[in-house]
């Protein structure tokens, strides 16, 4: 007997499940960038702000500056080591990992575009008017930029761009038809039986007549019953010596002369 039920057959991976997984592997490691970036700069940082603040209510707020730096910096590498794990799993046909790639996706789109027009407006040194002897946000940005190497402000610019639109066109491409396809669940392909092969019959459960005989076939032949065995009904039983006597003449009277 042939198994017609073979392995279930997926659909070849296409090439724009490839490229979107490249594009978040690229946009991990940007995140990693960012991460070595901010640990290179983040103690100039907190002494710009420590110096501006020096002697202000807001003394404090270089060391929630440097904290918050630091955390960003976790969360960065957290995220970089989600997205290449999310994009193995693309490859592999996982739809799980795909729609929580466009959750994950989601929020660091939200994140990256919130920490570019952040770095627009001023970034930690933005706010309103200064008050007292605060400082401005002008003088605090010309502190940092004087302090900061002069590539730092346009790098960190061009790769949260650069992280942006990879992170945008990878999540399109996993929502085009043919990744579609491609994450649907496969169904089982089925495989002709081999010609000249045949199933084998099985009998008929116990307890189950069997089945009536074709039609033109004629049905086996009632036999009559053993000697000594009462016939069935409705069926003559066997002649001989045990069976009624049949009507036999009886002697003839002698005729008359």
């Amino acid at each position: 007997m042939v198994d017609a039920q073979g392995p279930p057959a997926r659909t070849r991976r296409p090439g724009v499940v490839t490229l979107s997984s490249w594009l978040l592997i690229l946009v991990a490691a940007i995140q990693v960038v960012n991460l070595i970036l901010t640990l290179t700069t983040i103690g100039t940082v907190r002494n710009v702000l420590r110096d501006a603040y020096r002697g202000t209510a807001a003394e404090q707020a270089a060391d929630f500056a440097y904290a918050a730096a630091l955390g960003g910096a976790v969360l960065s590498l957290l995220f970089a080591i989600g997205l290449v794990v999310l994009a193995l799993l693309n490859n592999r046909g996982k739809n799980g990992a795909r729609i929580t790639t466009w959750v994950v996706g989601g929020i660091l789109f939200c994140c990256n575009g919130g920490g570019l027009v952040s770095n627009a407006t001023g970034g930690l040194t933005g706010g309103g008017a200064p008050g007292g002897n605060m400082p401005s946000p002008e003088e605090l940005q010309r502190r940092l930029s004087d302090a900061l190497p002069s590539w730092y402000g346009p790098v960190t610019l061009l790769l949260g761009l650069l992280s942006l639109l990879a992170l945008l066109a990878a999540l399109i491409l996993l929502a085009l038809p043919k990744s579609n396809e491609f994450f649907r669940k496969p169904k089982p392909a089925w495989e002709s039986p081999v010609p000249g092969g045949a199933y084998p019959a099985y009998p008929p459960a116990p307890g189950y007549p069997g089945q009536p005989p074709a039609p033109g076939y004629p049905s086996a032949p009632d036999y009559p019953p053993a000697p000594g065995q009462p016939g069935q009904p409705g069926q003559p039983g066997p002649s001989g010596p045990s069976s009624a006597p049949e009507d036999r003449p009886g002697p003839q009277p002698p005729s008359g002369s």
